[in-house]
This record gives C-alpha cells, structure tokens and sequence, in this order.
C-alpha cells in the first residue's frame, strides 16, 4: 500500500460511493429527522423552558452522551487526527484532561448553577456581581466565540471531509450540511438536539472502533506502531531541515517545558484553565448538564462522558498516526508544491489524514457510514452551538433590549438568531482557508488560549471568594481582554512559516507556547481583580446568599421534603455510587496517563 502514496490530484480521489453507500447515508438522515421530530413533539417547545432546558428532565445516559457528542464534533476527528498524524501521542492529553473537569463541573459548579435557579451562564454572573456590563460583555464574547472557533471550523472540517470523500464542490457541501442542521435545530429546540446526540454518539464509536481495527490490522497491530510512524518520510524532502522526520517524542505524552510542541507544564496547568472555561463555564457544555433531573443525574452524566473522553487516543490519535505511516508523502509532506497538490493548504496536510484513512480502508456500505456519521458529528456540534447561541442572544441581549418582549418574541428572535449565525460562519470559511489551517486543533486551542482564561478566573474567583465584587472582575476581564486580543492579532499578522524558513516571529509567539500563556493570562486577570476587588466595597451578604460555594442553598433530597423516606435513601445511595465511580474514574484515567507518560 505504502508503494503508491504519491497519488495524483486528491481532490479527484473520491472513489465513487457505491449505490449501498448512498442508500445508508439517506437511511441514517431519515432516521435522524425521525429522532428529531419524535423528541420535539415529546418535549413541550413552546415554552421557553422546554425549548431551552428540555423541560429539565433530563435521565444521565443521553446527558452523558450529548456532553461527549457536543464535544467530538467533525473539527476534532479531524483536527485530533491531524495533530496526531503531525506530532504523535501527545494531542490525546487535551481528552483525557477533561475527566478531572468534567467531575468538577458536577460536584462543583452544577450545585451552585442550580441554587442560583439560572438558565444561561451571564444570568449567573449578573445575580454574583449584578450591574449589566459584565453579562453582557461574556455574551458577546461567547457569540464570536462561537462563530470564529466552533461554527466555521466545524464546518470547514465537515466540508473538508465531503469534498474528499465525494469529490463535491466545497461550498455545496458546506451550504447542504447547514440547511439539514437548521431546519431540525429551529424546529426542535434542546430536547431535538440531545437525542439525535445519543444516536449519534453510538454510531460514531461503532464506525471508529471498526476504522481503528482496520488500520491497525494495514501496519500489524499496536507493537508496530512506534516503528511505522518512525518511518513515515515523505519522497520529497525540504534539504538542510529536519521537519519531515516524526517528531522523536511522538510516543510520549509529557513533552519537554522548553523544546516539547505540547510541553507538559502547559498540558497540565494552561489546559486546565482552558478546560475550566469549555467544560465549566461554556453554555454549549453547560446547558447538557442543568437540564438534568436531579444532582446524580447531573454527576452519573459526567462520569458516563469521561470515560467515553478516553477512547478519541485509540479512535482518532492513533490512526491519524497511521494515516501518515501509510500516505507519507500526502498527510506527511513538506515540500509547499506537494502540499497543495495533496490538500490545497501550503503549510502542511495533517488535516487529511482521517478522510484519507476512511476512503482508503473501509470497505463500501461502511464508507457510507463512515461519511454518515461524521455528517452527524458535525451536525450534532453545529445544532449545541446553534441551540445554545441563541439561547444566550434571546435571553441575555434581547431581553435587556426589550425588557417587555413575550415569550412568542422571544421564541422568533432565537429562530432568527441562528439564521444570521449560518451567514457570518459561512462568510469566514474562506478566512479559515487561507489562515495557516496547517492543524486545525491547534488553530482552535491557541484562539481559545488568547480569549478564554480571563472568563476562566473570575468564574473561580467569583464562585469560592466572597470578597470578589464587580468593579474588580470588570476591569479584571478588560485587562485580561486587551492582552489576549494583543496577541490574537499578533498571531494573525505573523502565522507559521512552511518548512524550511527560519522562524522570524515575535518572541512573545516563538518563544512563548501558547499554553504558559493561558497561564499567565489567568494569572494577570486574577490579580487584576483581586486588587480591584480589594480597593472597592464588599459586597453585601444578601448579594451573595446560594451564589458562591460557602453561601450555597442546602438542597434537600427528593423524599425528604415530603417525608418518603424510601425515595431520600435511594437518592443516598446513587450519590455514594456516584461517588465510587468518580474515584474509580480518576484511577483509570491515572494509570492511562502513567503508562503514555
């Protein structure tokens, strides 16, 4: 296999789906707007709430499984993949760091979510710090958010991978996908979008296992893999460099501090900001968890996602791996000529990796399914984001608009919402294109780096220090704002140079991984407002009751507000299961950690 690599056009690759193909892929979308119509007529999505929260009644399997569906979008196949097939192993630490996250998320915040009786993430800041200038500048910034990292780049992914696979005019693809996805996000509301989740979710762990098998069978199982990627040297080579070799490291998870791409300082402490703010503090994540029944359901929906966050390293890692072993001179090249004769994108292939994977090894009625399922993944990411954007413009922007506007209004404006998301996104695909998208992943976590940590900090401050009031965590986020922006446009201006070029960039890029500088960020904004905070008026105790971790309602299990004794032991004992599991959880995710490190 590996004697052919060099593959004329790939964008002439697209072996034809076979007629058993197609017919699977029109299956798997009737099947999807069955879920999807059978769930809204079930969930009552005309009142606010059960278009929003999904009646908040929520059991843990579909929350689980919505989390780690919202999450593994067609961006992150592709873009974990990539990374993989460019630098190794390392990549899966940003999964496998969301466990201690995620299990924060429902210990930790869910409570305090839920005393607080809010609906989005600014409604909690305003009743922390009250006056309106904070809440409303987290919804603009999740708004953009939203559409620089999440919308377009899943949706460049998912054009990426049909225009591969099918060979059809990217636009078309892009276009085609977007109005499928709106059509049952508008019609359905939360309820629609967390079922077609859990569908989704089984049929992109099926087909991956299946896919992953495969490739492992092409190279001779696991014991091969350092050796195959070892070699994976593309014919054509930039002279005088060393950047076609695989990086020594690749089966490593903890990389050097100074030389490491993903050092492990930064994969510790700057991931775990950046985690904080996606998994803790992001409405996307945010909402799966508050439309929960009851605190188990909310914990059991944690500990369920963590433990599927394990499996993207054998999924998706490592067959990007060996995409690259066995297509090096495609996902591995160097050469700019090569590249864009490979992929179009000067700076580097690696994005191909897991399309070329499926066109190359699945066998035909599967390829079909493969093709299905990250249609899925893409639309279950872009329907969260959709859902959840224009939860956040409705309730937190317009409503302070127009204080007076009905619940028919308000139910229009989020309609009209998404329409003008699906324009924006569409117009900064090109962007994206031409932007070094030489590895998608790393494209999102360095913009999220940049934005991120400051909203990050004065979540934490606000939720475990009283003393912390708004005119600190205001110019706290303003401080954090200016540094981050300054660097965003910095990176924008100075993108990574192709192989072979000497590094000529700012220092505060080459020098500085973008993960110490989400540390460093957190840090500033941190300071910034406790110093604020320290300077101005505490807040009053009124202003804080059941709003930060040592003021928090006692919330009462279910059974003993009525006295059912039975119903409060039975809610004892699933906590305590939960417990056992998160403990167990922990040390599996530990040993994973040990035996990559």
């Amino acid at each position: 296999m590996a004697g052919d690599n060099s593959t004329t056009d790939t964008h002439a690759l697209g072996p034809q789906l076979s007629v058993a193909d197609i017919v699977i892929i029109t299956v798997y979308f009737a099947l999807n707007l069955v879920v999807g119509i059978w769930s809204s007529c079930r969930a009552s999505r005309n009142t606010v709430r059960g278009y929003f929260l999904a009646g908040r009644d929520m059991t843990w399997w579909p929350i689980g499984a919505s989390l780690f569906a919202s999450s593994e979008g067609s961006g992150l196949f592709i873009g974990l993949a990539g990374s993989g097939a460019a630098g190794g192993l390392a990549v899966a630490g940003f999964e496998w760091n969301a466990t201690y996250v995620l299990l924060a998320l429902a210990w930790v915040f869910v409570p305090i979510y839920v005393s607080s009786e809010i609906v989005t993430m600014p409604e909690y800041i305003q009743k922390r710090f009250g006056g309106q200038r904070i809440p409303m500048y987290l919804s603009v910034l999740s708004l953009l958010l939203s559409v620089f990292t999440k919308i377009s780049i899943d949706l460049y992914a998912g054009a990426v991978f049909v225009h591969i696979c099918l060979g059809w005019n990217f636009y078309l693809s892009t276009i085609l996908m977007l109005v499928i996805t709106a059509l049952y996000t508008i019609a359905g509301g939360l309820a629609a979008v967390i079922y077609t989740d859990a569908l989704q979710t089984l049929i992109m762990v099926v087909g991956a296992v299946i896919l992953t098998v495969k490739a492992f069978n092409q190279i001779g199982g696991y014991e091969q893999l350092a050796a195959a990627y070892a070699r994976a040297i593309p014919s054509r080579t930039v002279p005088n460099t060393t950047c076609h070799l695989p990086r020594a490291d690749a089966m490593h998870m903890f990389r050097d501090p100074y030389t490491g791409d993903l050092p492990w300082t930064g994969m510790t402490f700057g991931l775990t900001i950046m985690a904080t703010w996606y998994w803790c503090t992001d409405q996307v994540i945010v909402q799966r968890s508050l439309s929960a029944r009851d605190l188990n359901h909310a914990k059991a929906g944690s500990i369920l996602a963590s433990y599927l966050k394990m499996l993207p390293m054998g999924l998706i890692v490592m067959p990007g791996m060996i995409s690259r072993a066995l297509f090096p001179d495609d996902v591995g090249c160097v050469v700019p000529s090569e590249c864009l004769r490979a992929c179009g994108a000067e700076i580097g292939c690696s994005n191909i990796a897991y399309p070329k994977l499926v066109m190359a090894l699945m066998p035909i009625g599967l390829r079909g399914l493969m093709i299905a399922v990250m249609m899925a993944a893409l639309m279950s990411s872009l329907t969260s984001i959709f859902n959840s954007s224009s939860t956040l413009f409705t309730m937190d922007i317009w409503r302070r608009l127009r204080p007076r506007a009905g619940e028919w209004e308000l139910l229009l404006v989020g309609r009209l919402v998404i329409v003008v998301l699906i324009g924006v996104s569409v117009a900064w695909i090109p962007i994206l294109q031409g932007s070094n998208s030489g590895q998608l992943f790393i494209y999102m976590q360095s913009v999220t780096s940049s934005l991120a940590p400051p909203v990050t900090a004065i979540f934490i401050l606000g939720i475990f220090w009283q003393r912390a009031n708004e005119q600190g965590a205001f110019w706290g986020l303003m401080a954090g704002l200016a540094v981050g922006a300054t660097r965003l446009v910095v990176e924008f201006l100075h993108p990574a140079l192709p192989c072979g070029h000497a590094d000529t960039r700012p220092a505060i890029l080459s020098s500085f991984h973008y993960l110490h500088f989400a540390v460093a960020l957190f840090t500033l904004t941190g300071a910034v407002v406790v110093a604020g905070s320290l300077l101005t008026p505490a807040p009053q105790r009124a202003q804080i009751q059941n709003l930060t971790w040592w003021t928090l309602a006692k919330d009462l299990p279910p059974g003993a507000k009525t006295g059912d004794i039975q119903a409060a032991q039975k809610h004892a004992f699933w906590a305590r299961v939960c417990g056992f599991n998160a403990i167990l959880l922990m040390c599996v995710n530990i040993f994973f950690y040990a035996y990559f490190a």
